[in-house]
């Protein structure tokens, strides 16, 4: 089973889900705003990818931090940061148990799906 994570008002996470919408490909929604993410799973995501691609440091939340906290950002202060502030993470974060994708990537939803345009 799919499952994308991100902030449903996120206009790339629209563009992910009319993706799979438009290709009647089933999937789960979690709305990372309302419920976080796990840090097992922020692990899991970091280790399969590395944190930079997973921190989004062009966000509001990201910015609006102070200097200090923005400063010298390692795989731990990256994951305490998503931790704290789920809206951190770049939307959407796609995944099927074994690949993670973050961002909206139509040639990895292929992949992943088995399904080409």
């Amino acid at each position: 089973m799919i499952t994308m994570y991100g902030i449903p008002n996120c206009d790339t996470v629209k563009k992910a889900k009319n993706w799979f919408e438009k290709r009647q490909i089933p999937y789960s929604f979690v709305d990372f705003k309302k419920t976080g993410v796990d840090k097992e799973t922020l692990e899991l995501w970091v280790l399969e990818m590395g944190w930079e691609p997973l921190l989004n440091k062009r966000g509001t939340t990201f910015r609006e931090l102070p200097a200090p906290l923005k400063d010298d950002i390692d795989a731990d202060k990256a994951m305490l940061l998503m931790s704290a502030h789920p809206t951190m993470i770049k939307r959407p974060v796609v995944t099927d148990g074994e690949t993670v994708l973050v961002g909206y990537d139509s040639t990895g939803y292929e992949k992943m799906t088995g399904i080409h345009d």
